[in-house]
C-alpha cells in the first residue's frame, strides 16, 4: 500500500502580511507607502505598495506578531492601534507564484512616526489616501486592500472611538471632533459631540492644556489604548438631527 503523502510534500503558497498604516497630516487622511526596489527579478519594480513582507517562522509567533514587526521596521512605533482587515490570495496577485497575504490596518499619530525605508524599499512616504484611490496604481492587489481598509475605517468611525488613536495625548475635545471630521470627510454635529464622548467613559481628564483661548481647554487621554469604544448610534452630519 502506498504511503500517504505528508503535508510538507505539497507546494506551499508564499505567505505575507501587509499593513495599511493611517495617520492624519495637514488635515487629510494619509497612508504610508513604500516604493518597491528596481532590481532584476523584482515584481512591480519602482511601483508604490503597502508595507509588508514574508512571515518569518523564526521570529513571528503568529500573524499579529509579523504585522507588529513590519510596523516597527517602517515607523519605529511598537504599539499603535492594530486591527486585522482580511486575507487576499490567488495564483495571479504575485508574478513569483501563488501567494496569500493577511492584511492589517494601523492608526497612529503622525508625531510619533519615524519613517524608515527598511531593507527592501527604495523609498517611503505618506500619501493622501483618497488621491491614491482615485488613481489606482499600487503594486500587487494593494489598491483593493487599501480600498477595503479605508471603507472599514470610515464605517467604524461612524460608531466607535477610533479617531482618538490618531491623536497624541493629551488632546482636547475640539481636536478629537476635528479628527472625526477629517477621517469621515464631512463635518459632524457639534451639539451632541461632547456629551457623547464623555458619556462613553473612555476618556480621562489630565488637566488643562496650553491654549491661546481665554479659558484653557481640558486635556484628555484614553483609558485603554487596546480597543475602541462602540457608540449606540452613528454620527449625524452637521445641521442634521
Amino acid at each position: 500500500m502506498a504511503k500517504p503523502s505528508a503535508p510538507s510534500d505539497f507546494p506551499r503558497p508564499f505567505t505575507t502580511v501587509d499593513v495599511v498604516i493611517f495617520t492624519v497630516l495637514n488635515e487629510a487622511l494619509k497612508v504610508l507607502l513604500v516604493q518597491r526596489p528596481s532590481g532584476r527579478g523584482e515584481p512591480f519594480p519602482g511601483q508604490w505598495a503597502l508595507p509588508g513582507g514574508y512571515v518569518d517562522i523564526d521570529q513571528d509567533a503568529n500573524l499579529l506578531a509579523c504585522a507588529r514587526r513590519k510596523l516597527l521596521d517602517k515607523t519605529s512605533v511598537r504599539s499603535p492601534y492594530l486591527e486585522q482587515l482580511g486575507s487576499w490570495g490567488s495564483a495571479t496577485r504575485d508574478p513569483r507564484g501563488w501567494s496569500a497575504t493577511h492584511a492589517y490596518f494601523a492608526l497612529m499619530p503622525a508625531q510619533a512616526v519615524q519613517l524608515s525605508k527598511g531593507a527592501n524599499a527604495a523609498d517611503v512616504n505618506w500619501f493622501d489616501a483618497d488621491e491614491v484611490l482615485a488613481s489606482p496604481s499600487l503594486a500587487f492587489d494593494h489598491d483593493e486592500i487599501l480600498r477595503a481598509a479605508v471603507d472599514r475605517l470610515r464605517s467604524k468611525v461612524e460608531y466607535t472611538s477610533l479617531p482618538a488613536f490618531l491623536l497624541t495625548e493629551p488632546f482636547t475635545l475640539p481636536q478629537l471632533q476635528k479628527m472625526y471630521e477629517i477621517v469621515l470627510g464631512r463635518p459632524v454635529d457639534k451639539s451632541g459631540f461632547r456629551t457623547r464622548m464623555l458619556a462613553a467613559d473612555f476618556l480621562e481628564e489630565v488637566g488643562v492644556v496650553e491654549s491661546s483661548a481665554y479659558r484653557p481647554p481640558m486635556g484628555y487621554r484614553l483609558k485603554d489604548r487596546a480597543l475602541p469604544v462602540f457608540f449606540p448610534r452613528t454620527f449625524s452630519p452637521r445641521g442634521e438631527q
